[in-house]
């Protein structure tokens, strides 16, 4: 019986001994034996030799670890960083590096904020003692600098600022008007004024309204006198009495004297809300848009209790809670969204809107690029007190005497000299410029690999045409023969065809490098053994060259592709730096640095072409270290135990 039971374990030990065996046979699993050195490199496959030798490699690691990082970058980036070619914005223009547009001071913040004035790319804050702060990117030209205030304003006690696209201007508790900037077109001169000077003789209480935009600024007094200077060429502001009227306007500024309640300026025009509840278009331009003001708005049968202006149109609420928007309305200021309470206060900044409701909730709406139309859960999340907003920011104070912000906060690598972000067309051009780079190397390969491969196994007569092919199409002068193309071409294909004709050139002229390699590769193979004994089983010549030799030299086209992709990029952007590749506005980094190709460029907006050449610049090393690498991992010689 002990003998039975015996069998009985021995079997099924046996049976349990043959399923592990199975078990760890097909799936790898289970006890592994250990392997001599011998029995090791004998198991070791070529390929698997090669990606340990190349692992092992730091250098070309790096540069594999870094391209796949700004391949990603260029390749993912435009999901979320899209472009609009024909944007550009003048008030954004060569801004330099940096997220502080909308970093209100912390002394600000802990004194209290009385007031705030938005410029384009820049703010003013005023606290709750009269002393001034600035943030944001603040030169205006070369030689101007907004954070370079006076010292005598400074020293005054600010009651109210106004910040205009080149120049700001504040009110003193005296009445005392100051102003810095540019005050070259008149922005300064407002002692023509006469009644004005007399209204800022009484002090600060006198001023209702205090205004600055485009090069002109506007005040509104107690007494409901509009008064407003500047370059008056630029915008319509100029007040003018009946008898001066150009011939055929209707206009009659003089009457409304008294009677405003507030002004909205546009760049280059203003409207008023008068006393009585209606608007009006005081100016003298007969053709301008503003002009188009709802019916209802100036024959009274509603009343307006707030007017605010963009950069090229106006929007007015009325008692009821209903929004008004009219003049040159291009990006979405109509599109007023649905709110459960009505709005009491409007605010506009360069495309966009916002409006405080009734119950203490904000709503924001129009242009959204930099995320200015996009209240935060956290501003109606609190009590808000009054809101200041201008071009792209927004600022709310909170009844506790908290700042809260949403809109443009800076630009990350600056902007170029049409206010376009320097990051998002690094991103958008690299994609472009990778693109470009890639289709023309599978090209160039494809003929290379074809040609060279029929050359390098048959040799003969038909080596000796693909070589006297490969001659010719070597002997001619790329850059040359692309220029005449393109000139030849000119403008008459599209941008898109006109980058498919790009691969197409680079690819048709870039593969003799890799026809005289495969060649030389081939006719080295061809006399292996395994050649012979292909052709001794009656496989077909073209397999033969497809399945069997071209496999045994990847390897070293590997790496020819490798750095043919890096030499396709830098010709690419040869071609649009010089004028003659993809053109503008469509990016790509050559053409983005054509830009940059005058001294002024590089001593004075250095981030229009650092950061563009630097991430070009690494990228193609990169691509370089991974070839390098490639080729010392696939030479035995090299590899180390």
């Amino acid at each position: 019986m002990a003998k039975k039971d015996k069998n009985l374990e021995n079997g099924s030990a046996r049976r349990q001994s043959f399923g592990m065996m199975v078990f760890t046979r097909l799936f790898g699993f289970g006890p592994k034996k250990e392997l001599s050195f011998a029995e090791e490199e004998a198991l070791q496959s070529p390929g698997r030799m090669v990606l340990q030798n190349f692992l092992h490699k730091r250098t070309a690691m790096f540069g594999l670890v870094v391209f796949l990082l700004i391949f990603a970058f260029v390749m993912i980036g435009p999901i979320f960083m899209p472009i609009d070619l024909g944007y550009a914005d003048a008030s954004q223009a060569n801004i330099a590096p940096g997220l502080n547009m909308m970093k209100v001071p912390s002394e600000l913040k802990k004194t209290g904020v009385a007031d705030i004035a938005v410029g384009p790319n820049y703010s003013i804050g005023v606290d709750s003692e009269g002393e001034m702060y600035i943030w944001g990117y603040t030169r205006i030209t070369d030689t101007i600098d907004m954070s370079d205030i006076p010292d005598e304003v400074q020293e005054a006690d600010i009651v109210l600022i106004a910040a205009g696209t080149d120049h700001a201007v504040a009110l003193a508790e005296d009445g005392e008007l100051y102003f810095w900037g540019n005050d070259r077109l008149g922005q300064a001169n407002y002692s023509s004024q006469r009644g004005l000077v007399s209204a800022l003789a009484g002090g600060a209480e006198n001023i209702k309204q205090l205004e600055a935009s485009n090069q002109f600024s506007a005040i509104v007094t107690t007494d409901g006198e509009l008064y407003l200077w500047g370059n008056d060429y630029n915008a319509d502001i100029e007040f003018r009495s009946e008898e001066k009227l150009p011939e055929g306007s209707t206009a009659t500024p003089k009457q409304y004297q008294g009677n405003v309640e507030k002004v909205a300026l546009t760049d280059f025009a203003y409207i008023v809300l008068l006393k009585d509840g209606t608007v009006a278009y005081t100016g003298f331009s007969n053709d301008s848009p503003l002009r188009s003001i709802p019916t209802e708005l100036t024959d009274g049968s509603v009343k307006v209790v707030d007017i605010a202006a963009t950069a090229q149109n106006v929007a007015a609420v009325d008692e009821n809670g209903k929004i008004y928007v009219w003049g040159n309305c291009t990006h979405g200021e109509r599109n007023v969204p649905e709110s459960e309470s009505i709005p009491v206060e409007l605010y506009g900044g360069r495309y966009h809107y916002t409006a405080l409701m009734e119950n203490g909730d904000v709503i924001s709406w129009g242009d959204d690029t930099f995320h200015q139309a996009e209240v935060p859960d956290s501003v109606n999340e609190a009590d808000v007190l009054t809101v200041y907003a201008g071009c792209y920011q927004n600022y709310a104070i909170t009844t506790d005497g908290d700042v809260l912000t949403w809109g443009l906060k800076g630009y990350l690598m600056g902007t170029d000299d049409l206010g376009r972000d320097i990051l998002s067309r690094i991103v958008n051009g690299g994609k472009m410029t990778m693109t470009v780079g890639a289709i023309a190397v599978i090209i160039s390969t494809i003929i290379g690999v074809v040609l060279g491969g029929l050359a390098g196994y048959f040799g003969g007569a038909v080596d000796m045409v693909t070589s006297r092919i490969a001659e010719i199409v070597y002997g001619l002068p790329f850059l040359p023969f692309a220029l005449i193309l393109s000139t030849v071409i000119g403008t008459k294909i599209s941008v898109e065809n006109r980058m498919y004709i790009i691969m197409v050139v680079l690819g048709v002229l870039s593969w003799t490098s890799t026809f005289r390699l495969v060649r030389a590769q081939i006719f080295s193979q061809g006399g292996q053994e395994y050649v012979t004994a292909a052709k001794t089983m009656g496989v077909r010549e073209g397999s033969i060259v497809m399945r069997h030799i071209i496999p045994n030299v990847m390897s070293v086209l590997l790496v020819s592709i490798t750095l043919s992709f890096a030499t396709c990029m830098l010709t690419e952007s040869t071609l649009s730096y010089m004028g003659f590749g993809i053109p503008l506005p469509t990016p790509t980094w050559g053409n983005m640095l054509t830009g940059a190709n005058n001294s002024i460029v590089i001593q004075q907006y250095w981030w229009r072409w650092v950061f563009t050449a630097g991430i070009f610049g690494l990228c193609t090393v990169c691509i370089n270290l991974i070839g390098d690498g490639l080729r010392d991992a696939m030479d035995p010689k090299s590899a180390e135990r």
